[in-house]
């Protein structure tokens, strides 16, 4: 696929979405919006991709909306922007039956925290940075940081980072449990694919329903997860995936999982 915007790199079995605005901090403006709507569609697609890195071209993740793309835009609509472009992003990411693994490269601020408290696994450089600006401009927060930002820290916390715009650094995010592991940026690609690699030979199919299972379990009581388990092991079970893995362990030999 051709973009102007953003990058789309497959590999194997992994794909690496960057955004691509490194001049802006890779802030949105509609046409990144879209393309990573439709990268994000060409990744769950694609079934040899079996996980997917986001990350930013250059010193940022991503700065947010582009302020100055819409500064001559008169009336707009804020909702329908939500609507049309960012919402659609979230829902994409978090419905994505394949892991996807946010390489942190820099601050991401505002939408640009939203996208990568989206990702399932963060891995950030020590000199990045999660803010939510919204209230800097007289906003609230979208593009999920009402929903994932209580989930990864207390309501108190979330709070006091909604309202004051209070900058995240990557040792806190980390010990407040918002991400997974901090590396130098040295380290970064390292770490990143290292990880990518593991989930690029993991059970797909199970990673699939784990993310499904952990997301209904926000919302969900006991006696709704334990139906839903029982729903999702018997596809497991009937997995090549499961076979496979059986196979291996009595054979006691590393499992050749195919992700089906």
């Amino acid at each position: 696929m051709s973009f102007n915007s953003i990058l789309f790199e497959k590999k194997g079995n992994t794909a690496t979405i960057t955004l691509n605005r490194p001049d802006v901090f890779n802030a949105f403006n509609d046409e990144q919006s879209f393309e990573l709507q439709d990268a994000l569609k060409e990744a769950k697609r694609d079934n040899e991709i079996r996980v997917l890195i986001l990350t930013g071209a250059g010193k940022a993740f991503c700065s947010g909306q582009d302020l100055k793309a819409i500064a001559a835009s008169k009336n707009r609509s804020l909702s329908d922007s939500l609507y049309k472009r960012y919402n659609p992003i979230i829902k994409s990411m978090r419905e994505m039956p394949k892991p996807i693994i946010c390489r942190l490269n820099g601050v991401a601020a505002g939408a640009g925290a939203s996208l990568a408290l989206a990702c399932d696994f963060i891995i950030a450089a020590d000199n990045a940075s999660l803010i939510e600006v919204f209230i800097n401009v007289g906003l609230v927060p979208d593009s999920g940081s009402s929903y994932f930002l209580p989930r990864s820290v207390s309501p108190a916390k979330a709070f006091e980072l909604a309202t004051m715009a209070s900058k995240v650094t990557a040792t806190q995010a980390l010990e407040w449990g918002m991400i997974n592991r901090v590396v130098s940026p040295e380290a970064l690609d390292s770490e990143v694919n290292t990880v990518a690699e593991y989930y690029a030979n993991a059970p797909t199919l199970a990673i699939g329903m784990i993310k499904k299972m952990l997301n209904k379990a926000t919302y969900s009581d006991l006696d709704t997860m334990l139906q839903y388990e029982a729903y999702c092991q018997e596809i497991a079970g009937r997995s090549g995936d499961y076979k496979e893995g059986v196979s291996a362990f009595n054979e006691k030999r590393k499992p050749e999982f195919k992700g089906n």
